[in-house]
């Protein structure tokens, strides 16, 4: 973890430490609980139960990185390469998925406010959430090309450019995050908006978006330099990018930024703050309103495919006066 020599075999390129994965474990699964029971308590898991899944994932993945470090599972065989891509897949595919429970939580802000939403609140997600949804998907299939490090350097290669392509795409969507949620905030301050359901959701985007955004610049230069493994190569191995042989970079910009991104929403859980039904809105008064609600009479399976496609399909018709109109939400007009 220390020196960045390689070891002949590894699967990690280097002996893994054995305490920091058990550490992360255990905190992230006592951050899951944590989620788990705000979800329960503060009746919020449709808004942020993503965190309490990705904490679980999180858990299980460095619980399987703790199982690698000893006894020489991290030498290659068939059996040894199956945990570590797990565990690699499991630590790698969070990261969008927080990121899209960012923009369900900003949506929810949106609907809050919805006068001063820069686009009507019920696209946010269908939007962002099918653009990380190609995120997802290319970043499943480049990381376990990747993490096969006994497969030809022509396939390592192609799971390299699809992870650079995902993380590319996954940072131009937090820009644009950036700039619609400035840009609501910013109206927000124009009209004398001062709930503490926008303000400290809002900082906590912010904060939550900026270590995403961390994360995400550590993995592109990653993989960025020199990430072809040839495990009986120790001369080849030597000339992998640093941030391979070097342990602590993974443990500082992967392990501690999305733990602090899992503690952040322990600790500002937007449940304590906005309503629980997006039907509830601020009017121009500072008051709260209730807007018309609407009878949901999809099957039950087009409800599932509206929450697995992230609101793109599968969505429900319109019907009555939608309470963005008795906001005088300028985008309905």
């Amino acid at each position: 973890m220390v020196d960045g020599e390689p070891v002949p075999g590894s699967l990690f390129i280097y002996a893994p430490n054995k305490v920091a994965p058990a550490l992360f474990s255990v905190l992230f699964a006592i951050s899951g609980v944590g989620h788990i029971w705000q979800c329960y308590h503060y009746k919020c898991f449709r808004l942020v139960g993503l965190h309490s899944v990705c904490a679980v994932v999180f858990s299980a993945g460095y619980a399987l990185r703790e199982y690698a470090a000893f006894d020489l599972n991290y030498i290659y065989s068939t059996k040894n390469l199956l945990v570590f891509i797990f565990s690699q897949v499991f630590i790698f595919v969070c990261p969008p998925l927080l990121e899209l429970a960012n923009y369900h939580i900003l949506g929810r802000v949106f609907y809050y406010v919805p006068y001063n939403a820069p686009l009507p609140p019920g696209r946010v997600l269908s939007i962002f959430g099918g653009l990380l949804a190609i995120v997802e998907f290319l970043n499943s299939l480049g990381v376990a090309f990747a993490a096969n490090i006994s497969s030809t350097p022509s396939k390592q290669e192609m799971g390299r450019s699809l992870i650079l392509a995902a993380l590319s795409i996954q940072l131009v969507v937090i820009v644009i995050f950036v700039v619609l949620a400035s840009l609501f905030h910013r109206r927000c301050a124009q009209t004398k908006v001062h709930s503490k359901a926008v303000s400290t959701s809002l900082i906590a985007l912010y904060i939550s978006m900026t270590l995403i955004f961390v994360r995400c610049i550590y993995r592109l230069v990653e993989h960025l330099g020199n990430t072809t493994v040839r495990l009986k190569d120790v001369e080849s191995l030597r000339q992998l990018s640093p941030i391979l042989r070097y342990e602590w970079y993974f443990y500082v910009f992967e392990a501690v930024l999305m733990f602090a991104n899992s503690v952040l929403w322990n600790v500002w859980n937007p449940g304590r703050y906005l309503p629980r039904s997006h039907q509830v809105f601020l009017a121009r008064d500072g008051t709260e309103v209730r807007g018309e609600e609407e009878s949901d009479r999809r099957p039950l399976l087009a409800k599932a495919g509206h929450v697995l496609t992230f609101g793109i399909f599968f969505g429900r018709k319109k019907g009555g006066q939608p309470f963005e109109e008795l906001a005088d939400y300028p985008g309905a007009k």
